[in-house]
C-alpha cells in the first residue's frame, strides 16, 4: 500500500486514510455475474510518468531516459477472485467490497496478510496510454476497452515443453514459468455489420445468473431474500418465465436504463417456485427474441423468521 493520502474521483485527498484511489472501470466474473475486487499500482519513483499522484493515468512511455522499462509509470492492474465463496470462513478474499479487505490486509504490514491478498489474484495487466492521447485523471479517460479472460490454470511452475518438471532449471524453458504465445493476425474490428448481425450480437449477450442456482446467490440481501438476475438487457424488454409444462410463471416489462432485471424466484402470486428447470423468454422490441434455460434448487423455508 502506498503511504500517500487516499483520493476521491477528482484526485483530491478525501480524508479517509492512505493508499486508496479510483479506477475507471470494473471487473465481472462471467461465470457468476458478480463484480470482483480490483487494484492498481504506480511507481512513486516515476513522477514524470504520473507515478506518484494516486490516480490511474499511465503515460505512453515504455522506456525511461536510461533505457529501463517503465511501462508508462507502472500503473499495473490487478483482479482478485472471490475466494470466500469457494472456501467460506477461511479469511479469504470476499465478494466485492470496494477494496476494503485489500486495504486492511496490506496495511497490516505482515507477510501472512499479504499472502491472503495475493493468493486470490487471478489476473495482472500492464496497460499504457496509446500515442496521440492524453488525459489528466480517471474521469476523462479517452477511450473504453473491454478485456475478456478465461483463467484455466494457476500461475505456478510447470513444464512448457512436455518435459518432466524438475526443480533444476538448467534445462528449463523460461525457468519452468508459464509461457504463452498468441496471435491477433486473424482478428479485426468489425465495422460493416448487417442489421441482422447487430441484432444477433445484442441478443447473444443476454443471460441469467447464477445458472444453475443452488439455494443461494451473491445478489441476495438476507435470509428471506431469493434473487437471480437477467443481465445485459436493453432499455426496453419483456421477460416471461415458464415452467417446462409451458405454464407462464412470471412476466416482467422493463422500460429503464438499467441493464439487468431481478427475479425474486416467485410466481405472479408471490409464491416461491419449486426446484426445477425453467424457460426464460426475453423479447426485445424491433430486435428479436432470446430463450434461456435456467435450473434452480430452492432452499427449505426459513421458519425462524416467521
Amino acid at each position: 500500500m502506498r503511504a500517500a493520502q487516499s483520493v476521491d474521483k477528482f484526485g483530491n485527498p478525501d480524508g479517509t486514510g492512505t493508499g486508496m484511489g479510483w479506477f475507471p472501470g470494473y471487473a465481472i466474473d462471467v461465470a457468476t455475474g458478480e463484480r470482483l475486487n480490483m487494484a492498481f499500482g504506480e511507481d512513486s519513483w516515476l513522477g514524470v510518468d504520473n507515478g506518484r499522484d494516486m490516480k490511474f493515468n499511465p503515460t505512453n512511455r515504455l522506456y525511461s531516459n536510461l533505457g529501463d522499462p517503465i511501462f508508462g509509470g507502472k500503473h499495473y492492474v490487478y483482479v482478485f477472485t472471490n475466494q470466500d465463496r469457494e472456501i467460506p470462513f477461511a479469511d479469504r478474499m470476499p465478494a466485492y467490497d470496494g477494496g476494503a479487505y485489500i486495504q486492511t490486509k496490506l496495511s497490516s504490514g505482515t507477510s501472512a496478510n499479504e499472502l491472503r491478498v495475493w493468493r486470490s489474484c487471478v489476473w495482472v495487466g500492464m496497460p499504457m496510454l496509446a500515442s496521440g492521447f492524453t488525459f489528466s485523471d480517471p474521469r476523462n479517460i479517452p477511450t473504453e476497452a473491454r478485456v475478456k479472460l478465461r483463467v484455466k490454470r494457476m500461475y505456478e511452475a510447470y513444464s512448457t515443453n512436455n518435459a518432466e518438471y524438475l526443480p533444476d532449471t538448467t534445462t528449463a524453458t523460461n525457468g519452468w514459468r508459464p509461457k504463452y504465445r498468441f496471435s491477433l493476425d486473424n482478428l479485426a474490428t468489425q465495422t460493416y455489420l448487417t442489421t441482422d448481425e447487430i441484432k444477433d450480437s445484442i441478443l447473444s449477450l443476454i443471460n441469467i445468473v447464477p445458472n444453475p442456482y443452488y439455494a443461494v446467490s451473491d445478489y441476495e440481501t438476507g435470509r428471506l431474500d431469493t434473487r437471480v438476475k437477467v443481465t445485459n438487457l436493453p432499455e426496453r424488454a419483456t421477460v416471461r418465465i415458464y415452467n417446462v409444462s409451458g405454464q407462464l410463471i412470471r412476466t416482467y416489462t422493463k422500460d429503464s436504463p438499467l441493464t439487468s432485471l431481478d427475479w425474486d424466484l416467485k410466481n405472479q402470486a408471490g409464491i416461491p417456485i419449486a426446484s426445477g428447470i425453467y424457460i426464460v423468454h426475453v423479447e426485445v422490441p424491433e430486435v428479436g427474441e432470446k430463450i434461456l434455460k435456467w435450473f434452480g434448487a430452492m432452499r427449505p423455508p426459513d421458519l425462524q423468521n416467521f
